[in-house]
């Protein structure tokens, strides 16, 4: 997937951009964190090291799109409630 398609896909299906509003980090030591919020560093060594299988895996491949590409405005005035 390229980054275009991937700002397509988040442009075109709100759904994606509220699943990673409110989806929190399940381990280490960010737990707990909204992805979206993971500081950029961090996501960087997941792209470098291997994004975790499944749904979580994908999710941080579109974080890592979003913070090397500056699309967090994306999610402004999004509500995580």
């Amino acid at each position: 997937m390229t980054d275009d398609t991937t700002v397509e896909n988040l442009v075109s299906d709100p759904e994606i951009l509220l699943k990673l509003s409110r989806y929190k980090m399940p381990f280490g030591k960010f737990k707990g964190s909204l992805l979206i919020d993971l500081p950029e560093p961090y996501v960087v060594w997941f792209a470098r090291e291997g994004f975790p299988d499944g749904e979580l895996g994908k999710l941080l491949g579109i974080v890592h799109t979003i913070k090397v590409n500056g699309l967090e405005y994306l999610f402004e005035g999004i509500s995580i409630h």
